[in-house]
């Protein structure tokens, strides 16, 4: 999640933005603080939520806080996947603009390449929901759900490129917030309570690699 807040999410907001004439950094950086204050109010409304179910045992707590991380990583990809779609949604909506220098098969590699890359984005969400207690076949459907905002985006983009073009910078660098939030807040401190620390944090390092290899070789 952190590679990919990087390289699909940051970098391409920041040179989107540079080509439409804006100073490249203030998009991304607006954009990323936004998503990060996005997740902290969702985080604690979800508490808000959680403090009025006072009378549980400690097991039932145990998989309310397993779910509670499973939703809120869902939530931040789910996010992350909509300005994808709309990268998409951009790239197909070029090629009716003049000049933009976009070619059909261009459009369709950055469309291809961004299906594949969301097979081990889905897995982030499935195994977590897998391992909070749902079922196999609702864990699927969860992870799959997730992408289902990629299509939708990409359409909604190339019916409303001029409204949301310019501001996909911004929407880009919000996905990359709200994931990086939960990367920070729930993924790694609940990994680094677990007793082998030093498997969670190269479990982590292997991650970024292979999402960093994905993302560059698929970009």
């Amino acid at each position: 999640m952190i590679a990919a807040s990087v390289w699909s999410l940051l970098i391409p907001s920041i040179e989107m933005a540079e080509s439409q004439g804006k100073i490249a950094w203030i998009p991304a950086s607006i954009g990323f603080m936004i998503g990060i204050i996005t997740l902290i109010i969702v985080n604690k409304i979800a508490k808000k939520v959680e403090s009025k179910n006072i009378d549980k045992n400690q097991s039932e707590l145990n998989i309310k806080d397993k779910m509670k991380s499973a939703t809120m990583l869902m939530l931040a990809v789910t996010l992350h996947n909509i300005p994808e779609g709309m990268a998409v949604g951009v790239a197909f909506a070029g090629l009716t603009m003049p000049n933009a220098g976009l070619t059909f098969a261009e459009a369709l590699a950055l469309a291809v390449g961004i299906a594949i890359q969301n097979i081990p984005e889905g897995a982030i969400i499935s195994m977590p929901l897998h391992s909070s207690g749902k079922g196999k076949i609702k864990s699927f459907i969860g992870g799959t759900l997730s992408g289902i905002v990629e299509p939708i985006g990409a359409l909604i983009t190339i019916m409303l490129t001029k409204i949301v073009v310019p501001i996909l910078p911004y929407l880009l660098a919000f996905a990359a917030g709200a994931m990086i939030y939960v990367v920070a807040s729930e993924l790694i401190p609940e990994s680094q309570a677990e007793e082998k620390s030093n498997l969670a944090t190269i479990g982590v390092a292997v991650g970024f690699v292979i999402m960093m290899l994905l993302d560059v070789a698929l970009g």
